[in-house]
């Protein structure tokens, strides 16, 4: 890594020094880390990053010039808007189908609990499984929760097939905005599919209209936004719990020099949760004294984090790009893995040090890792014995080569919608009173992941200031979450750090100015919230003062939260270019003609210091709408660049 440092020294990669010490571990002990491959990649190859090549068929691969010297279309005939828009679109279902098929999973475990095959789970929520059966059409009266549950299951994986007009939580949303989706041809019939049509539509020698493309695209992410990642959200409260307003602790400093340390690394909370309670029992306890440890720390990385630290607590060590460094302070007995946003590197990582990484699900199997097949029906058990072989791992721990860098950082989260209507009094009314008045000017949503082309999080903690201080309520999940928690910007306190009116109103009901809303999933929990302002105020999701922001994306999941976002109505700025500017056409439609389509678009702005002035630009654009005291929009001045 040395070569690459220039002047800045590890800054010049992660404004955390937690992060900045283990680089620097890294780099003495010649461990490769993210930022290594990617110097080690440049210059990426300009075809693809502006989406110009495609190789879908066999007659490729074939690439586009974009200085209209060389070729302007594949042997098949296809241009540079084909060729953008079906790439596009194959990444918005790749990220909506993860999103679903996560969903599917928790579904299919319901369903296995209501029947009784699996004791590792119960019914959490019981009072949520019945408003959602009421959703449904189940009937509750006088049922036992499992019965309920197992219609409930039953009808929710028909939201996943062929047989309905359109998903079952499209219902939630306004009527003004189901009437558009109608209108426009894309309200989401069902989840598998929408997707399955993505693949079908950019085959070669089908969909050949961009415009036609990219509508199906918007399709494909309603389906996940309303529908597969709702129900894995929504199940996921009744089977472990909705969250509600909980302490925690953040950064690499959450590890113990003298307890057995067992990362919890991916997105699926049905496996995080058993672990968690294997490790209360108390012979697994005792067996962690005998072989010289205190006791047992659960630590969370990326999204199995955050449902862990949203529901019980358990600390977070780090997101996306942590989960190298989390192995290099050499304090780390075994890292338990899901799916997704996991990197292969992990294990290379871990030849260097005792760890031992574990893979659990049969979709996602790692070279180098020792795999469980983690079956529910069986849940406790390999729990148990997950745990039983961490703790056997303590003693291969080298002392001398342990560093935790850093202090904790405070931090508050588990601000599902149920936990702020019931701060707001159960109802919308003080919120919407207080954006009426000016007291928050509106609200935002930063998301999605961390990028190693970007400085790790200072794109998600530098939009993120600048919004609050300028009274901009901003909510918060997944590794963006993660950012703003090591900054110390999620704690009741640092209501200090916003402006004057959103400092009154955070310090008036006890919360930070920044809310913990959960995993990448729980973005729905934005969109239920929206809907939700939306109707009390009788207007639909486009007329709110509102935005998303992704600055350091790089999943095609953030692709699918980013479609359904700007299709729901709300003007969404992405900090890393996508690959479309290949096609000027595809650039305009996205970046502005979907305005006069679905209410919203997206822009581009790397600098989120120009990024925070797009949103508060367009915030009282919509408050003038809404005859609310505004600001002109013109009066925001555009800073200079950004470091």
């Amino acid at each position: 890594m040395s070569s690459h440092l220039g002047g800045e020294g590890f800054s010049k990669f992660s404004i955390h020094k937690d992060a900045q010490e283990m680089l620097r571990v890294a780099q003495d002990e010649h461990i490769q880390t993210a930022w290594d491959r990617l110097a080690e990649q440049e210059p990426q190859c300009g075809y693809c990053t502006l989406g110009l090549s495609c190789r879908i068929c066999a007659m490729g691969p074939c690439r586009i010039d974009p200085f209209g010297e060389g070729p302007q279309k594949g042997v098949c005939g296809a241009d540079a808007d084909i060729i953008v828009a079906r790439n596009l679109a194959r990444m918005i279902a790749a990220g909506a189908s993860a999103h679903s098929d996560h969903g599917r999973d928790i579904l299919e475990v319901l369903h296995e609990t209501a029947k009784g095959d699996t004791t590792a789970y119960e019914i959490t929520d019981v009072e949520k499984l019945k408003r959602l059966a009421k959703e449904y059409g189940v009937k509750v009266d006088h049922r036992k929760a499992n019965e309920i549950a197992k219609d409930l299951a039953w009808e929710m994986m028909e939201d996943y097939g062929t047989r309905k007009n359109s998903v079952t939580f499209v219902g939630r949303a306004p009527k003004a905005r189901r009437d558009l989706w109608a209108k426009l041809g894309i309200t989401p019939r069902g989840i598998d599919r929408e997707n399955v049509e993505t693949l079908h539509r950019t085959h070669m020698g089908v969909d050949n209209d961009y415009v036609n493309i990219l509508l199906h695209a918007l399709r494909t992410s309603l389906s996940d936004g309303w529908g597969g990642s709702m129900i894995a959200t929504e199940l996921s409260d009744v089977l472990f719990g909705t969250p509600k307003p909980i302490r925690s602790e953040i950064n690499l400093g959450v590890l113990r020099t003298d307890e057995v340390n067992i990362a919890l690394h991916g997105h699926n909370p049905v496996l995080s949760d058993v672990i968690v309670r294997a490790a209360q029992d108390p012979k697994l306890l005792k067996l962690a004294r005998d072989k010289g440890a205190k006791g047992i720390n659960l630590v969370g990385l990326c999204c199995t984090g955050n449902e862990l630290l949203m529901r019980r607590g358990i600390h977070m060590a780090g997101n996306h790009l942590m989960q190298e460094l989390v192995i290099t302070t050499g304090a780390l007995e075994m890292m338990i893995v899901d799916y997704q946003c996991i990197m292969p590197s992990v294990t290379d990582v871990a030849k260097c040090f005792h760890t031992k990484v574990v893979s659990t699900a049969d979709k996602a199997k790692f070279p180098g890792a020792t795999h469980v097949s983690f079956d529910p029906r069986r849940g406790m058990e390999i729990g148990h014995d997950l745990v039983r072989s961490a703790i056997e791992n303590y003693p291969n721990r080298i002392v001398e080569r342990v560093r935790i860098p850093d202090k904790p950082m405070e931090m508050m989260g588990g601000f599902s919608v149920e936990a702020i209507l019931a701060a707001l009094g159960g109802t919308p009314a003080p919120l919407v009173e207080a954006i009426a008045k000016g007291q928050i000017r509106g609200a935002v949503g930063v998301v999605g992941c961390n990028n190693p082309k970007i400085r790790q999080d200072y794109g998600h903690v530098t939009l993120t200031r600048r919004l609050i201080e300028n009274d901009v309520l901003v909510v918060v999940t997944g590794c963006a979450a993660v950012a703003n928690g090591k900054a110390g910007q999620m704690k009741p306190e640092s209501a200090d750090m916003a402006g004057p009116g959103l400092k009154a109103v955070c310090k008036a009901l006890g919360i930070p100015p920044v809310l913990h809303m959960g995993s990448c999933v729980d973005n729905v929990r934005i969109l239920v919230l929206a809907a939700a302002l939306a109707d009390h105020l009788g207007v639909d999701i486009d007329a709110l003062p509102l935005a998303g922001a992704a600055p350091e994306w790089y999943s095609e999941k953030a692709l699918s939260i980013g479609a359904y976002v700007v299709a729901s109505g709300i003007y969404t700025v992405v900090g890393v270019q996508p690959p479309i500017f290949g096609s000027p056409n595809v650039v305009n439609l996205l970046a502005g003609g979907l305005e006069n389509v679905v209410g919203a678009c997206f822009a581009v702005e790397p600098d989120p210091e120009k990024a925070a002035v797009l949103i508060r630009r367009h915030i009282e654009k919509k408050r003038k709408g809404l005859k609310l005291p505004f600001v002109d929009p013109d009066t925001i001045a555009m800073p200079s660049a950004s470091a």
